[in-house]
């Protein structure tokens, strides 16, 4: 057992529960037959949960998520920041 406190940095925790998440619903997006970018990136836009299935609660847990938040991951993934 440590005998000191670790640090716990909540934006990189965060990050990596983001990119979970999303993978989560990419891959529940796929399981169903759907383009699941094309349903990530409607969802994004408008904000309507229906273009993200629920198998897999795939709909509830990306309406916990912030889209900016999404978008900023997506984009620093592309970015590799």
């Amino acid at each position: 057992m440590a005998d000191h406190t670790m640090p716990i940095n909540l934006t990189e925790k965060k990050a990596q529960d983001l990119k979970e998440t999303i993978r989560d619903v990419y891959n529940a997006l796929d399981e169903k037959g759907y383009d699941a970018i094309n349903q990530l990136a409607g969802y994004i836009i408008s904000e309507d949960p229906t273009y993200i299935t629920s198998h897999n609660n795939a709909r509830v847990n990306i309406t916990r998520l912030d889209r900016f938040d999404i978008l900023t991951e997506i984009l620093n993934n592309y970015f590799n920041k």
